[in-house]
């Protein structure tokens, strides 16, 4: 999928970073917007979607967690937050609010574009901007072969895409995402915090085990008919996780 298929937000008060994030990443074939202020991005999303937002974290007036909540309500447009505070617990925040991915600045436009790339190309497919419109019934695409089915759901590997048991998208992130896919593509294989970091991302995305324990929670709130006590995505104590399907 060519890069001018995608349009993406940048939302930061720091003018000349988001100038420069902003002709950068335009420069490498995105339709891509600035904004100064949470509000003005409000307006802007209102009348046209993005697929994708570059969020500071820290703004004047509303800040980029608030923003986040009021987007991830909205669809399927992924996030990258950025901020200047390269603690845990701000990583932790984020990947709580539903963030795709994490940027500490200063950052190199090389990394945000190696970020941006990576995000996009994991999105869902029914939040693509060229993916094959839905039927009414919202059932899954007829051409794709490679699913998995499991609970009444099915994963459908080639469309990137997981339906419940009426055929309708489940809202899951591109990081949940791939990390159903690496569970449930090796089910009954027990599988480390380690190891799903290098499946899901080749271990270049900066993920910890930490983020890995938020997402599988994540995940188990939106798969699960008990998250408390999982039926799909088991604890292994001492290991790590393993996927048990039906």
């Amino acid at each position: 999928m060519s890069g001018d298929e995608w349009r993406i937000a940048v939302v930061d008060d720091e003018d000349d970073l988001r100038e420069a994030v902003v002709e950068y990443l335009s420069l490498n074939g995105y339709l891509v917007a600035g904004h100064a202020r949470a509000a003005d991005f409000r307006l802007a999303h209102e009348a046209e979607p993005v697929d994708l937002v570059i969020l500071d974290i820290a703004m004047p007036g509303e800040d980029g967690l608030s923003l986040a909540r009021w987007l991830k309500a909205r669809g399927h447009s992924g996030i990258i937050f950025a901020t200047a505070s390269a603690t845990s617990i701000d990583r932790i925040v984020g990947l709580e609010m539903g963030a795709d991915d994490y940027v500490v600045k200063p950052y190199e436009l090389r990394e945000l574009l190696a970020r941006v790339r990576s995000v996009l190309r994991r999105m869902p497919a029914e939040a693509a901007p060229t993916a094959t419109p839905a039927s009414p019934s919202g059932a899954p695409p007829p051409a794709s072969t490679r699913r998995l089915r499991f609970g009444g759901m099915v994963l459908d590997l080639d469309a990137r895409t997981l339906f419940d048991a009426a055929g309708v998208p489940i809202d899951l992130t591109a990081m949940e995402l791939d990390l159903l896919t690496v569970l449930a593509t090796r089910a009954g294989r027990p599988l480390s915090r380690a190891q799903i970091i290098e499946l899901s991302d080749g271990g270049d995305g900066g993920d910890t085990e930490r983020a890995v324990d938020i997402r599988v929670t994540r995940l188990r709130r939106k798969i699960e008919p008990n998250p408390d006590s999982p039926r799909y995505v088991k604890t292994l104590r001492g290991t790590g996780y393993v996927f048990v399907g039906d």
